[in-house]
């Protein structure tokens, strides 16, 4: 059956009031007697089902007619037990010479490679207990602390002592051992004392051959079927059913080890552009267009999604809340935010909060280039100040703290390079207004962009550009080991007491250094495994964010919840010399007094305090709850490149 195709532009409300199909029905809906099929393609003139019996492997499909629906969609109903089957669509466009095959947006499993849909009833993939899964407690986004991982770097070196090596199973493994009896993988995580786990992509994505294990290497930054988890971390990722039941059992695994989860999205752009399977359903729709008509490229991929697209907005919208209730993620952090328009995330994060409201939402609040999306609508940095409880990344502290990423060989503050004080200080304070902090004129970007301390990321590190580990080297040509673990210690500390929500890239406790290399995505394990022998090695370091981990986790100085606490709470302190900066900190409700000094200088300095009666909890080489010592006077000495975190009752 055919559809008459006159339609109005995408953009105009007339389009979205005659096409938005606000059903609940999309994609498979299966049982033992029968399968429904509904998909959204209002500009095609035909559509047919193909129905197969495997996930990739060369057959002749059944074919089945689809007929026109409501607002735009198609539906089929084939009678019969088709659940473990597999499926396409096959189009036909106005103007087009030959059908296209697409798999469904709304597909939540695939075969290999995850060019056919499976036709799944997903209560089979449950592991025993799912049902009774229960999230870890967690309160304010500010009490976050977020390690970034990648689950094959996690698990794939041999001495992660893993038996299921670079597979969503390694990253919940229990029990596991490296050099020295050292504890690995998530048992690791728990001892370090974290609270959130990110995920680095896995949703479905291309560039790797799922079929052909260890041939390659992804980040996982080429989204193809946003609802179905990546095949190459699961034990078989020719069987659809495999990776969604061991997703499901990392998951819950992660939660029993007391670990919340969170998954790394990319609805800002999809592999391919005029190939991918959105535009092969509903040609133009899906993806921005620049003045010549082509793919706008503000991701610097090719292409953009089109995010303030009403049935693009809703597929994202499905999307978040079907992984936040089929796979109980606990939040969600955006790969390029500033694509997405406002009024899209911030229906995402009223969905959310119908769900859990602790579910925790963040993104990086810029774009890959520039894009027709009006910038007083994208979700940037500089917007989210009118996003409630969705942060964006502190890229000035980043920088402040170990210098530029795009200058590779330029050093900052922890460096002992100079100017950086006053950024620091932003981000000390969460980027929210303070009146101690020298703001750059005219410059929002480095100034209070944030409203609340939630809406920040704090952070020296991740998966982009250098380790911190390579950055220091890279920046300290002839210095040794020492100091630069000395300047480790120093990010660490800056990171883990500044305000707003604490992340860490994984393996940085570990001094993980990545050879040199900046942009590992496409490099080997060689490259990007974790190496847990570092972990022997740099057991000081290890020892040393464990204990600024709990020191956070104990006061809520550290963790204050509004500008207003931040502005009333905390007090910067005159320094005696560049490269120094302190603070004196307190929780308007009460508690321990704090003074914190960085001394990022190559000599002794001694600070004035505002009293007498302090104990160390924090310095240069061990950091933990417990007093080191006590100060006899109303001074500290602070030795170079350190950080100094004093108590008083």
């Amino acid at each position: 059956m055919k559809r008459n195709t006159s339609v109005p532009g995408f953009d105009s409300k007339e389009f979205a009031n005659k096409f938005h199909y606000a059903g609940q029905d999309l994609g498979a809906r299966p049982s033992r007697t029968a399968t429904s099929f509904r998909v959204w393609a209002p500009t095609a003139r035909s559509v047919e089902l193909l129905l197969f019996r495997t996930g990739h492997r060369p057959e002749t499909p059944r074919v089945v007619p689809m007929a026109p629906g409501a607002k735009g969609t198609w539906t089929a109903t084939v009678k019969g037990d088709l659940r473990n089957r597999y499926y396409r669509y096959r189009l036909v466009h106005p103007g087009q010479a030959a059908p296209v095959e697409a798999v469904d947006p709304y597909a939540v499993a695939t075969g290999a490679n995850g060019e056919r849909a499976m036709i799944l009833d997903l209560r089979t993939t449950d592991p025993a207990g799912w049902a009774r899964d229960v999230k870890p407690p967690f309160g304010d986004p500010v009490d976050a602390v977020v390690y970034e991982l990648h689950v094959r770097d996690f698990t794939i070196h041999p001495s992660a002592g893993s038996r299921f090596p670079g597979t969503y199973l390694g990253v919940a493994e229990r029990g596991t051992k490296g050099p020295g009896g050292v504890r690995t993988g998530v048992d690791h995580l728990r001892e370090l004392g974290i609270t959130h786990v990110h995920l680095l992509p896995v949703a479905d994505y291309g560039g790797v051959d799922e079929t052909k294990s260890g041939r390659s290497y992804n980040w996982g930054y080429n989204p193809e079927n946003y609802n179905v988890p990546e095949g190459s971390y699961a034990t078989d990722p020719c069987d659809g059913r495999v990776r969604v039941r061991e997703f499901k059992r990392m998951v819950q695994g992660l939660h029993r080890a007391g670990l919340r989860v969170v998954l790394d999205v990319v609805y800002n752009h999809t592999y391919r552009g005029g190939d991918s399977h959105f535009h092969r359903l509903v040609p133009g729709y899906y993806h921005r267009q620049n003045a010549a008509g082509g793919f706008s490229n503000g991701s610097g991929c090719g292409n953009e999604v089109a995010s303030d697209r009403s049935m693009v907005r809703k597929m994202m919208l499905d999307s978040l809340v079907y992984w936040a209730t089929e796979y109980h993620v606990d939040g969600f952090r955006f790969d390029l935010m500033g694509l997405h328009d406002l009024e899209t995330m911030r229906r995402i994060r009223r969905a959310m909060d119908r769900i859990d409201p602790s579910i925790l939402l963040y993104g990086e609040g810029w774009t890959g280039g520039d894009s027709p999306l009006p910038a007083d609508r994208r979700a940037m940095k500089t917007n989210v100040a009118r996003l409630p409880r969705v942060a964006a990344f502190n890229d000035t502290i980043r920088d402040a703290i170990k210098g530029p990423v795009s200058e590779h060989h330029q050093g900052g503050f922890v460096q002992g390079a100079p100017g950086f004080e006053e950024r620091l200080k932003t981000g000390i304070a969460a980027s929210v207004r303070h009146p101690q902090i020298a703001y750059p004129a005219g410059d929002l970007w480095n100034g209070p962009w944030a409203k609340q301390p939630h809406h920040c990321v704090s952070y020296d590190s991740c998966h982009d550009n250098h380790a911190l580990w390579d950055k220091l080297a890279l920046t300290t040509k002839g210095l040794k080991n020492a100091d630069r673990l000395a300047m480790n210690r120093l990010a660490a500390a800056i990171v883990l007491t500044s305000q707003g929500i604490a992340f860490l890239h994984a393996g940085e406790e570990m001094a993980r250094s990545k050879k040199g290399h900046e942009n590992t995505y496409n490099l080997p394990d060689s490259v990007n495994a974790m190496d847990w022998r570092r972990k022997e090695k740099y057991a000081g370091l290890v020892a040393y964010y464990r204990g600024l981990i709990a020191l956070r986790k104990a006061h809520p100085a550290f963790r204050l919840k509004t500008a207003t606490d931040i502005r009333r709470g905390l007090a910067f302190l005159n320094m005696p010399a560049p490269g120094m900066v302190g603070y004196i900190l307190q929780s308007p409700a009460g508690g321990n007094l704090f003074a914190v000094v960085f001394n990022a200088t190559a000599r002794r300095r001694t600070v004035k305090l505002p009293a007498a009666g302090w104990r160390v909890l924090v310095d240069g080489r061990k950091a933990g709850v417990k007093t080191l010592r006590r100060l006899p006077g109303d001074s500290c000495a602070v030795v170079p490149s350190s950080a100094l975190v004093l108590a008083k009752t």
